[in-house]
């Protein structure tokens, strides 16, 4: 196809935006049809890398020194095409680390700084993130260099990390090991706004009450990271913003002292800008056009960078020396009386109202031309709202204490999602326990597992308790930030031993018989429980015909209360679990939907999440003990029936209840079985249908039983990071 098909509109032999967003998409014509897009993200084949390569590995080959080194240098190396702030990087590295890992929250453990996910849309083309891309392409020399032994997500939030150090913070430590994903993360939901900064008011049902705001979000307007830095909606009020402050840090698992140290050390170092008209930017990164090459939002005002950059729109710092880790902030802080103005774009900002010339920060090209310092609305809120005015006060007094509490603090922001402490690579990774963690103690494995599965089967708890318990343990783990699972055996602990999902009295039960055999075997309970699954899972194999032993990795630990902050475990509260048809109450998302959620947090395939959830059913393991798509004649046996009841044509299916329908014989109109719409979306699907179809298969039933086991198995060591370690 050459130009001139274009112009005149002649026939291409290739369908035009065969792969662009213009094209229209054609499930687009059943709006209300499940989508399984979210189990299908960072596919293999997104991945160039291949399967052989694991960059866990990978990184434990780096030079860690050299690349330090390295990124030490790279901070007062100011380039041209664009220059530092007063010669030091520190400020604008410092955003982006901060602003890859603060979108993590813990609603969901989605977001964060552990895949290199603001490369990517929507993040790399977030207003909040104006001029990160730059940031991002001054570190290509670094990553170019050290190619396949550092992964962009460990490098982006290392930046940051260097940064304070080169401006004289001592940092708590660092850990590597997080892995690139090459692909969007589009099942993250960021909100369900059509606009950027959208009026906040949609999130919350009174805007008023932040802990109002839909979850599972935490930042306040699309585009933001947390807050309106000109106040609720744009409106300055320091109180107001404050609560929001609040909430959308809790969101993101910080306390009150916390939040002030970061929101202090955050804004000790670097500066706002908006010396120029907002509204003249070019696109952003994602919207622009190829020969930017990536970049987004160019400036026509003068040079575009340096002191006429304009990103959020505020303008200037908020201290006397911006590349310098002190007591700067909380000294302008509290020294001054300060008033709201304009910046040059526009946007709200408070200014001291007298200030001696010479404790103004100097301009970022011309050290002989003083500004203003500035506050934002957020800023101003550490000394209105009561709580943290208190904490201000001693962070003031204290400046050692605020390094140290920071330190902590930065630490957390950077490495929350990454998981358990097993996880971190590298030789600056703290060995401190920290609560945050999830620590678990190291587990044994010399006892003698054979003998402890002949007393479970022979304890007389039955496959149902045994598998449920299991699953039910195992089932919190989610991938996102790798917290929950089995390992720890957290769910006899507050809060999950109380989780209505849990079945309280029926766990219990079961965990009073297993308690003192895995005493009496030398075992874990958590290795216990599991093994008290695999049990169940055996048993169910056997009354089916099948001999298939249950893969077991012994080595789990036992948590205490001590080691568990009950708090944060929380949001891992189950309101919904597919594998055992159950919902804690009606919700406006589809039961399926959750169920699709739930599956990805979990790390499981579609394929996987069609075997696990027709063997739970056969093994009569829903929740309560209904028997809604208990589809078979033998419950407690590991067979295909939910499968072959399912697509069986002699059938019909009605519905009877709210979310409950009948499957009708067609000819004598008697009702064989009842379920949900869980169940029978595995045949109303079309996907779904496809590979329930292959279990139902007459020469399947083996495969059936086979991916079951190995898709319970991957749930029951989601979460043994020791053994990839």
């Amino acid at each position: 196809m050459d130009g001139s098909d274009v112009k005149t509109g002649g026939k291409c032999p290739v369908m035009h935006g065969g792969n662009t967003a213009r094209r229209g998409k054609v499930m687009e014509w059943w709006p209300n049809a499940l989508n399984l897009d979210i189990l299908h993200q960072h596919d293999a084949k997104t991945n160039p890398m291949g399967k052989d390569f694991s960059y866990r590995d990978a990184v434990k080959t780096l030079d860690f020194d050299a690349v330090k080194k390295d990124v030490h240098a790279l901070m007062t190396d100011s380039q041209d095409w664009w220059p530092a702030d007063w010669g030091h990087y520190g400020g604008l590295m410092i955003r982006m680390s901060w602003h890859a890992a603060g979108s993590y929250r813990i609603s969901d453990g989605r977001g964060g700084g552990g895949t290199g996910n603001q490369r990517f849309a929507p993040l790399n083309s977030w207003p909040d993130n104006v001029s990160l891309d730059k940031a991002r392409r001054l570190l290509w020399p670094v990553k170019k260099k050290y190619g396949n032994k550092l992964s962009w997500a460990d490098l982006m939030i290392l930046a940051g990390t260097v940064a304070y150090e080169s401006m004289g913070l001592k940092t708590y430590g660092f850990a590597f090991g997080r892995e690139d994903v090459w692909h969007p993360e589009s099942d993250v939901y960021w909100g369900a706004e059509k606009e950027w900064l959208e009026p906040s008011d949609g999130r919350y049902e009174d805007v008023d009450k932040p802990e109002t705001m839909e979850n599972p979000l935490a930042a306040v307007q699309m585009g933001l990271i947390y807050v309106n830095p000109e106040g609720v909606n744009g409106k300055p009020d320091p109180l107001k913003t404050g609560a929001q402050v609040r909430e959308t840090f809790a969101r993101m698992a910080m306390n009150d002292e916390e939040t002030v140290a970061l929101t202090a050390g955050g804004h000790t170092v670097g500066k706002t800008h908006g010396n120029g008209d907002a509204s003249k930017l070019g696109p952003d990164p994602e919207g622009a056009d190829v020969c930017d090459q990536g970049f987004g939002w160019g400036n026509p005002n003068e040079t575009g960078h340096g002191r006429y950059a304009v990103t959020s729109g505020i303008e200037g710092a908020w201290t006397t020396h911006p590349t310098k880790w002190d007591n700067g902030y909380f000294e302008m802080l509290f020294n001054h009386d300060w008033e709201l103005r304009k910046s040059p774009a526009g946007a709200w900002q408070w200014e001291p109202v007298d200030i001696k010339e010479e404790d103004k920060p100097v301009d970022v090209e011309d050290p002989s031309i003083r500004h203003n310092p500035i506050m934002t609305d957020a800023d101003m809120a550490m000394i209105k709202d009561p709580v943290y005015r208190k904490i201000s006060e001693r962070f003031y007094k204290d400046p050692a204490y605020l390094s140290e509490v920071f330190a902590r603090a930065w630490f957390k922001l950077t490495h929350r999602d990454m998981g358990p402490k097993v996880r971190y690579i590298g030789p600056d990774a703290p060995e401190e326990d920290l609560i945050w963690q999830d620590p678990v103690p190291e587990g044994k494995t010399g006892y003698n597992a054979g003998a402890l599965k002949k007393k479970i089967a022979d304890s007389g708890l039955s496959i149902s308790e045994l598998v449920s318990t299991a699953w039910d343990s195992a089932r919190t783990y989610r991938g996102s930030d790798m917290r929950g699972g089995a390992n720890g055996a957290r769910i006899r602990l507050a809060p999950q031993k109380d989780w209505e999902g849990n079945e309280p009295a029926r766990l219990q039960k079961v965990l009073s018989v297993l308690e003192p055999l895995a005493k009496e075997a030398g075992a874990s309970l958590a290795d216990t429980i599991v093994l008290a699954g695999n049990v169940g899972v055996e048993q169910a194999l056997k009354a089916a015909g099948h001999k298939i032993e249950v893969p077991f990795e012994a080595g789990r630990g036992d948590a205490t209360d001590e080691m568990t902050d009950a708090d944060s475990f929380k949001p891992l509260e189950p309101i919904a679990d597919g594998y055992r048809n159950w919902l804690k109450q009606d919700y406006v998302v589809s039961p399926e939907e959750l169920m699709l959620d739930r599956t990805q947090l979990m790390g499981l395939t579609a394929p996987e999440m069609v075997a696990l959830v027709g063997g739970m059913r056969v093994m009569d393991t829903n929740h309560g003990g209904t028997k809604h798509g208990v589809l078979t004649g033998r419950p407690g046996a590991l067979t295909n029936d939910f499968f072959v009841n399912l697509t069986d044509m002699n059938c019909k299916w009605t519905p009877a209840d709210k979310g409950i329908y009948e499957i009708c014989d067609r000819k004598t109109g008697k009702t064989k079985w009842t379920a949900t719409r869980l169940d029978l979306v595995f045949g109303s699907n079309s996907v779904l249908r496809s590979y329930a179809e292959v279990y139902a298969q007459d020469d399947n039933a083996e495969k059936f039983a086979k991916d079951f086991v190995a898709a319970w198995t991957k749930v029951m060591n989601a979460d043994r990071f020791d053994l990839a370690a």
